[in-house]
């Protein structure tokens, strides 16, 4: 391609290719369809690979001049080849998994939304689209029905929460700095606050997580494969973004804090897909310390850590799915000796569990052991990350733990009677493609790391240690053979007790705590309008009753004051009092509008 074809590609807007196969999907013939959603995807891959650094759309937005919507950098590059790989490999998955069209055209436009995300040039663009992903991923998790529709209400407010507060924060960075500019991260005081729990719902903070395991296991299982790995990567893309500065101590922390949690209620789950969406907020908690401690090395291995788990993460959902698909079954006690009837889905969940795990020849070992670097104040001095580098090293054991009881109990341990088919073809070569890439890039080391931002050439510089990294030096591969060791007879010692194990996560007491505070503050606001409309009308019919009756109200007013101060026989007293006939009927929306319409006027008065 010439250089001038080549520029001229940043006019197909990544986002709106896949809009358009979404809108596609729904009109053409079912395998016709899905073949226009992967080629969009796969479009996606080439435009992101090919489109030159720095290229740009520029438009105006919502009256701003100058907003971003397309920008082509190392960072949203990476992401954008990403998705468009894994999500042209996840609609070959969803095709031979019987999703319906309908599935698949809100998946394409989750999807969409997603890579607007990703390609935003600043907070406005980003802003727009992180919103169309909340709205966009809730209805594919509404589509299953059942209870997906509950799980996904309560998904959508946590998404509807931390959407507003990022709304705030950009609102609040642009009142301080007039920029839409992602240039330096959002800006300090109170958008760093809104910024950071916003961001941090989507990214499964401690305490803002339960949203994963409580919504990714009850979808269509094609819907899990695309909701597991989106929403929560692109976030964590977003919180470098905001946070791009000299390192943040407690950002760090709190994901060397969400590696062990992640992996501790993984370890104590039944339900297969509830055991990998607690890794995904225990994988995410790599990407966060990576982002924390903000040297070149620790956002590189973030950046890589992220796109591996894009591929490995969206592999497991895939080869569990297939597990659901073919047994019908989600827990994980009731399963056993899968591997003699299901080899191809045992050997790709075996790849996507060698990569989480960080075995050396899989993707997960060099991004992680990136990150680990970085903390390790072996080679940097830093010693304020001692406890960080012993809190990853813990989420290390217990990943491997957890997918060796999955590995364990699906595959291994027992006979089953089931008669079960393997996967289907189209599942098939959608997991050993994704499985390929994933020893691909852990054994051609080089190229992977030459891809990723803020790293130039082959060789990572460790001052006071080894010259340049070498992720197979013996000191690495000795680390990793001690994780496996530890692991494989942790796991003998705590097989049995784990299997009796049935502890909830704490955290989930946001759900009665949010019930009853929504619940209550609800009756509080409606039963106070209530008194304010009573009280409006009370007030109106009382001056109507008065104007029509002035001497009996006078009377009134005045009964029981000595004669000589009120003398009503010189007024020509009349009888009685007419009854008012003004009927009012106020709801609580018009005393909301007409309290507003006067606290506006006394506002502006005042100000």
């Amino acid at each position: 391609m010439t250089a001038t074809s080549v520029e001229t590609l940043v006019y197909a807007y990544p986002p709106l290719l896949v809009l358009a196969a979404a809108l596609l999907v729904l009109v053409l013939p079912r395998v016709v369809g899905y073949a226009v959603g992967a080629l969009s995807l796969f479009g996606v891959l080439a435009v992101s690979l090919l489109v030159p650094e720095g290229q740009h759309l520029t438009t105006t937005f919502l009256g701003f001049a100058d907003v971003q919507p397309f920008f082509v950098d190392d960072f949203s590059r990476m992401i954008g080849t990403g998705i468009g790989f894994l999500g042209g490999m996840a609609v070959v998955y969803a095709y031979s998994s019987e999703a319906s069209r309908r599935l698949l055209a809100l998946a394409l436009f989750y999807v969409a939304s997603c890579l607007g995300a990703a390609f935003a040039g600043d907070w406005l663009a980003l802003v727009f689209m992180w919103e169309l992903m909340a709205m966009t991923s809730t209805l594919l998790v509404w589509l299953h029905g059942d209870d997906a529709v509950r799980a996904g209400f309560r998904y959508a407010l946590f998404h509807g929460i931390g959407g507003v507060l990022v709304l705030f924060a950009v609102t609040a960075h642009y009142a301080q700095t007039g920029t839409f500019a992602y240039e330096g991260g959002i800006a300090d005081g109170i958008p760093t606050i809104l910024a950071m729990v916003g961001i941090g719902v989507n990214v499964g903070f401690i305490g803002l997580h339960t949203w994963l395991p409580d919504t990714y296991p009850r979808p269509h299982i094609a819907a899990s494969v695309f909701l597991s790995v989106f929403t929560t990567k692109t976030s964590a893309y977003v919180l470098y973004r905001a946070f791009p500065g000299d390192g943040d101590l407690a950002l760090a922390y709190m994901g060397g804090l969400m590696a062990v949690y992640g992996a501790t209620f993984a370890l104590l789950q039944h339900d297969m897909r509830a055991l990998l969406s607690y890794h995904i907020q225990a994988q995410v908690g790599y990407m966060v310390a990576g982002i924390g401690i903000a040297s070149n090395l620790a956002v590189a291995g973030a950046m890589g850590h992220l796109f591996n788990n894009v591929l490995y993460k969206s592999l497991l959902f895939m080869a569990v799915g297939v597990i659901i698909y073919r047994t019908g079954e989600e827990d994980l006690y009731k399963l056993g000796g899968l591997w003699r009837e299901m080899p191809l889905t045992a050997a790709a969940f075996g790849l996507g569990a060698l990569s989480i795990t960080a075995v050396p020849g899989f993707n997960g070992y060099i991004s992680k052991g990136m990150i680990l670097d970085a903390a390790d104040p072996g080679y940097y001095g830093a010693t304020e990350y001692q406890a960080l580098y012993y809190l990853l090293w813990l989420g290390a054991i217990g990943t491997f733990l957890s997918f060796i009881k999955l590995g364990y109990y699906a595959f291994l341990h027992g006979e089953n009677d089931l008669e079960v088919a393997d996967a289907r073809p189209g599942q098939t070569v959608a997991m050993l493609s994704v499985g390929g890439a994933c020893l691909v890039l852990g054994v051609w080391w080089q190229g992977f790391v030459d891809f990723l931002p803020l790293i130039e050439g082959t060789a990572f510089e460790y001052p006071g240690g080894e010259s340049h990294l070498h992720p197979y030096s013996e000191s690495h591969l000795t680390d990793s053979a001690l994780l496996l060791g530890i692991s494989v007879v942790g796991f003998a010692l705590v097989r049995k007790p784990l299997s009796k194990l049935d502890l909830a996560d704490p955290a989930t007491v946001v759900y009665p705590i949010g019930y009853a505070v929504g619940r209550w503050s609800t009756l509080a606001v409606t039963e106070l309008f209530a008194a304010v409309d009573r009280a409006a009308v009370s007030f109106v019919r009382s001056g109507y009753w008065v104007g029509n009756n002035p001497v009996l109200a006078v009377e009134r007013a005045t009964r029981g004051l000595p004669s000589w101060l009120v003398d009503l026989e010189e007024t020509g007293r009349t009888d009685g009092g007419r009854p008012s006939t003004l009927s009012l009927r106020a709801t609580i929306g018009t005393s909301v509008l007409l309290i507003t319409l006067a606290l506006t006027v006394v506002l502006a008065l005042v100000l």
